[in-house]
């Protein structure tokens, strides 16, 4: 038997490294992808998260009716009369607290798939490296879409009624969703930054009550003390809110609306390098 073997082994070719690597190698690489489409792509990956847990929906459908029910019901006698005549200033300040407050959920499951070491695999590939963080926040855009239209429906069933139409509504969203993507750049510098997405949890409240309650969603701040009123007409919680509803009232408020893409633009130039230098050293 070891006879036959010998025999066989001599019939064979020798093989160098030439002819290995001719094998291996026999046709032309492919492409590298864009940084677009390798962004899109793990956009899509979030979205296909959504598919298969669908239970991350409920911070975005259940979450936000709850919101508008009970604060236009709890505040709406007290401060407007009715809360009919509430809902047409609480709606446009309250899709933007939810929304605003749904972006640290990003920050979650970031620090999740690290500890996974999901991203490991990530950073191996030939690929634009922040396209990973970009499509985490791409598919967060749709759970933001979808978390104001469950809440703009919620509110046109309350009696609210938007004096600018579809268009303003379609704009007021739209700037709803630019500034919350980058706002999102916030959380992932978290989620990169802590240890376990009790942390990133904790710290994203307690960033974010102050942010959103000190602000003109729920009240004018006209009625505020003076040294309130100076944090408070400078939030970019305020600026936001401010945007929407007019947009959504059939103005035009063009500061507002530079103060919150102004905001959206500083948001992304200061924690996106800070992101991914945590995301390149982790």
């Amino acid at each position: 038997m070891s006879t036959v073997t010998q025999t066989e082994a001599q019939d064979l070719a020798p093989v160098s490294a030439d002819s290995l690597a001719a094998l291996l190698v026999s046709g032309e690489r492919p492409p590298r992808p864009s940084a677009l489409s390798a962004s899109l792509t793990f956009g899509w990956r979030a979205i296909l998260k959504i598919k298969h847990v669908p239970e991350q929906l409920f911070d975005v459908t259940a979450f936000p009716i709850m919101m508008v029910l009970m604060y236009t019901y709890l505040f709406g006698g007290a401060l407007a009369g009715s809360p009919k005549e509430y809902i047409q200033f609480l709606l446009p300040g309250i899709m933007v607290m939810s929304v605003v407050m749904i972006t640290m959920y990003t920050g979650i499951s970031v620090n999740i798939d690290i500890e996974k070491g999901v991203f490991d695999r990530f950073r191996t590939l030939p690929i634009w490296r922040p396209s990973t963080m970009v499509g985490y926040l791409l598919g967060d855009a749709l759970r933001y879409t979808i978390a104001s239209v469950v809440m703009l429906t919620v509110g046109l069933l309350l009696g609210y009624r938007p004096d600018g139409g579809v268009g303003g509504v379609l704009a007021g969203i739209a700037l709803l969703v630019v500034f919350s993507f980058a706002f999102s750049w916030i959380w992932t510098m978290f989620g990169l930054l802590l240890r376990t997405e009790k942390s990133v949890m904790g710290v994203s409240m307690m960033v974010m009550f102050p942010l959103t309650f000190l602000s003109n969603i729920f009240v004018d701040p006209k009625t505020m003390p003076g040294w309130l009123q100076a944090f408070v007409n400078n939030s970019p919680i305020t600026h936001l809110s401010s945007a929407v509803r007019e947009l959504m009232a059939g103005d035009w408020p063009a500061d507002e609306i530079a103060w919150s893409l102004g905001w959206a633009g500083l948001f992304v130039a200061v924690f996106g390098p800070i992101t991914m230098r945590l995301y390149n050293s982790k």
